[in-house]
């Protein structure tokens, strides 16, 4: 188990690969651990350096209390990457995640080579949306949010199919730390990246599950188009989370994408 105290909390990671791989940083969803990632990884090219994290709140890294900022977000990995002495990676982002990749690109430059915006948006629904979240999980509990979660997370074959494995991710949102998720919850409703995303100029894939019900195909293509010569696919039979419903095309993708741009 990895630890690290950065901004003042202790961050759980993984860092798996050679010393001198390419750097390629992973950021969570929101009511995930960074496990969400476990079924691409096999299908990611060897001697590349994978580094993964549990944001404040998530997993087993601690949760300080809400509310949360995007900033404080954005620095967790700034501040882990530096720990690490990673620099110009790829830095691949998924819903909350994206928005943390959209942050520190804008930010920290020296980081991040390229970018991957998986399922996320330059803003993510709007302040009401999330208020109504959060006073639920204040009053009921986060299981009390799991079943409509399931339903924009994965798609319909997936809730056919895979009874077994849809429990498994019920749980793991459902022990999330309340204050974790209201917290990151807090943060996503204040956000709205669209002027320093629409700054950007590194390259830039965008991906999404053509059934994801939490960013739709068209909420991820409109904040792909703020960035000049990004990339834009979409994945068949999955939801808002294709890094575990079809990892081995988006994989693919990533691999092709890394190829494109002089990363592998």
């Amino acid at each position: 188990m990895q630890i690290a105290t950065i901004n003042n909390i202790k961050v759980h990671y993984s860092v798996e690969g050679p010393t001198d791989g390419f750097p390629v940083v992973f950021s969570n969803s929101l009511g995930t651990d960074f496990r969400v990632w476990d079924a691409l990884l096999p299908h990611m090219p060897k001697g590349l350096r994978f580094i993964r994290y549990d944001k404040r709140g998530h997993g087993l890294s601690e949760a300080p209390d809400a509310p949360y900022f995007m900033g404080d977000l954005v620095q967790d990995a700034a501040a882990l990457m530096d720990f690490l002495d990673v620099k110009n990676a790829l830095f691949i982002g998924l819903s909350i995640g994206g928005m943390i990749a959209q942050g520190l690109a804008a930010e920290r430059p020296d980081l991040v080579r390229a970018v991957v915006l998986s399922d996320t948006a330059a803003k993510i629904g709007n302040e009401q949306i999330w208020a109504e979240r959060v006073d639920a999980v204040r009053k009921d509990g986060i299981g009390a949010l799991a079943e409509p979660t399931m339903q924009r997370w994965f798609s319909k074959g997936f809730h056919a199919d895979k009874q077994d494995e849809l429990a498994g991710w019920r749980h793991m949102l459902s022990r999330t730390s309340e204050e974790g998720y209201i917290g990151c919850s807090q943060a996503i409703a204040e956000t709205d990246l669209y002027v320093s995303t629409s700054r950007l100029t590194l390259p830039t894939l965008a991906i999404v599950g053509s059934e994801d019900g939490s960013t739709p195909p068209d909420m991820v293509r409109e904040t792909a188009e703020l960035i000049t010569g990004s990339q834009f696919n979409v994945i068949r039979k999955a939801g808002h989370l294709p890094c575990v419903e079809q990892p081995a095309e988006m994989a693919a993708l990533i691999i092709a994408f890394m190829k494109e741009n002089d990363l592998v």
